[in-house]
């Protein structure tokens, strides 16, 4: 994957910009709310996701226009596309001239990863954040994934609803025996698909994580399933009495968690926010690794204020050291790009490229 370049028209607080990138590492820089990221999550849109901010389509507008612009050029499998997308109060998306029936369309066509600083959720919060983390991603690399998540997803919603009958009711037993064996059909193949990614990760991690560490520090990260696929459906059967009082379904993937260890010792529980920051930064860039692995090309990497907080040995590795995909990196300290040995900087100031 690669973006040759991309033009801008009352997108955001940009009111125009034209911008052609370097094939390796293209520095954002700029003082806070300039529109760094604006031009980040330009690129991201193109991937038919939502914004990575959670902003509304009508967001994307400059204030005061009725719609915004922005048009790409990029080459995905070797091939040369163009795309252009348009803002009202919602998105049109355009690939090689034939307009999409919704951006979603897009999916697969240019592919990217992405970090934010909402990702520090990944180490310092709940396990919901680490379970999204792989579902996310693996759906990326299977869609299939993102079918058996909702049949099980809808089988332990199901369950909750009947298990609240089951303490008055005993007789719903026949109903909740449909619902356990589908959760625990599709928590077996949920499982199974999180373990192995993770064990693909697994391949990468460690050493991205020494480069930020200048070897000074190891990462572990391990599955922790609450409850094994072999036995999920006992399990389920069991607590069904406790369950019923609870109005939930304790068993399943969507209790498992994964645990990450900066040299044996828990990352979400002692680790600086530094280290935190790293741990979530090589996770995103051991995916893109995983992602080339299975599909023979390196996504898009877009990297979100990920300077702030890192020492100078870590900044120097992000500016430095990764040369296998193409990288856009925001920042607010004149200092890192001082960095940088090679590619592009752009400097952002009021929404206009200086």
């Amino acid at each position: 994957m690669l973006v040759k370049k991309i033009k801008l028209k009352n997108f955001r607080n940009i009111e125009s910009a034209g911008l052609e990138f370097d094939n390796k590492m293209n520095v954002i820089s700029g003082e806070n709310a300039q529109g760094k990221t604006n031009i980040l999550e330009s690129i991201w849109l193109f991937c038919g996701a939502k914004s990575f901010r959670n902003a509304k389509d009508s967001a994307f507008v400059r204030f005061g226009e009725k719609s915004g612009k922005s048009a790409i050029d990029f080459i995905s499998g070797g091939i040369e596309h163009t795309a252009e997308m348009i803002f009202t109060d919602k998105r049109t998306a355009v690939l090689d001239g034939k307009t999409l029936k919704n951006p979603g369309e897009l999916a697969g066509t240019l592919s990217a990863v992405v970090f934010s600083p909402a990702d520090l959720s990944l180490v310092q919060e709940g396990p919901d954040k680490r379970r999204r983390f792989l579902d996310v991603s693996i759906g990326q690399l299977y869609p299939n994934y993102i079918d058996i998540l909702r049949s099980y997803g809808r089988a332990v919603s199901q369950r909750n609803s009947v298990i609240k009958e089951y303490k008055y009711d005993p007789s719903v037993a026949i109903m909740l025996d449909v619902f356990e064996e589908e959760i625990a059909a599709n928590g077996k193949k949920i499982t199974e698909y999180r373990k192995k990614f993770l064990d693909e990760i697994n391949k990468y991690l460690p050493s991205i994580y020494s480069g930020f560490s200048s070897g000074r520090e190891s990462i572990t990260s391990l599955y922790v399933a609450k409850t094994e696929p072999t036995v999920l459906l006992d399990e389920l059967k069991k607590g069904r009495k406790e369950d019923s009082f609870l109005g939930v379904t304790s068993a399943g993937p969507h209790r498992d968690d994964i645990e990450l260890l900066i040299n044996g010792i828990s990352a979400r529980n002692y680790g600086s926010q530094g280290q935190k920051r790293s741990v979530a930064i090589a996770l995103k860039l051991s995916t893109l690794n995983v992602i080339n692995a299975v599909s023979g090309e390196y996504p898009i990497c877009l990297l979100d204020d990920v300077m702030s907080e890192l020492d100078e040995a870590r900044q120097k590795y992000i500016l430095n050291h990764i040369s296998d995909w193409q990288t856009f990196i925001t920042c607010c300290d004149p200092s890192s790009v001082e960095r940088l040995s090679g590619g592009r900087v752009f400097t952002v100031k009021g929404g206009g490229i200086v």
